[in-house]
């Protein structure tokens, strides 16, 4: 996937390739944050089974594997944060491993079912599950019918490795660089550049301290685009029940207020 990025040379660029490298690239990144993370792994919001599907599917549309394979092993992490068992950590097992060399390790290749009973009862979700490399082949083939090999090489392969290292980015970079405003029993950090690259995912400090939140942007200077979206289409009532930080969350700033 990196080195056809630089079939660029070849096809050439346009206003229309890269738009639509954009385009794919937002698509992507919010239905990771919204589907794969925020819904199937934490449940932090309800949505319909279509909706779900839909979010599951443009997910899977990055290919990084299986979605219920995704959600699996982000439970996994999270029971295991930065501990000797945990799939992804920059603080066992170094930057490169925790960014991209356990995707490729055989031992984190198949999906934890036991973490996952709630979303193995979806039939069509399993069928995502196996056959996770339609959504990005339909992606490939749209992507050529749009403009043929540049818009291809744009859309599929440019595209897709920038929504590779924004997600990755989030298992290595969030747990080394920025701040920490609560003490969890991992290393996780707040971010805010990451924050802007993944709509929201670089609060990850935030987020390990309160993970059922479908809110990882605390407070109103925590930029999080993906949660907008969700209150956007929780208006149109294509979402609901979004659950909140808890209240323990503020107390340290309403100490600090008050002194």
């Amino acid at each position: 996937m990196h080195a056809a990025c630089l079939l660029v040379f070849l096809v050439g660029v346009s206003w229309k390739a890269v738009a639509v490298c954009a385009a794919l690239y937002w698509l992507r990144i919010f239905a990771i944050t919204a589907g794969l993370h925020r819904l199937l792994a934490h449940a932090s919001f309800k949505t319909s089974r279509w909706f779900q599907f839909a979010l599951a599917w443009c997910a899977t549309m990055s290919v990084q594997k299986a979605p219920l394979w995704w959600a699996s092993i982000h439970r996994h992490h999270h029971a295991n944060s930065d501990d000797p068992a945990d799939a992804h950590s920059p603080v066992q097992d170094g930057f490169w491993h925790s960014h991209i060399g356990w995707v490729l390790c055989h031992k984190w290749d198949h999906t934890l079912w036991k973490l996952i009973p709630d979303l193995a009862k979806f039939p069509e979700l399993r069928w995502l599950n196996r056959y996770y490399l339609v959504p990005g082949f339909a992606m490939g083939a749209a992507c050529y019918a749009m403009g043929g090999w540049q818009v291809f090489v744009w859309g599929f392969f440019v595209s897709t490795v920038l929504v590779y290292h924004s997600t990755f980015m989030i298992n290595s970079l969030a747990h080394v660089l920025g701040s920490r405003r609560y003490e969890t029993k991992d290393d996780s950090r707040n971010n805010l550049p990451m924050a802007i690259f993944t709509m929201g995912e670089g609060w990850h400090n935030n987020h390990h301290f309160a993970p059922a939140s479908s809110r990882l942007g605390f407070y109103w200077w925590e930029i999080d685009l993906a949660y907008y979206v969700l209150r956007a289409l929780g208006a149109l009532g294509v979402v609901w029940d979004l659950k909140q930080p808890p209240r323990r969350a503020f107390e340290r700033r309403d100490e600090a207020e008050a002194a």
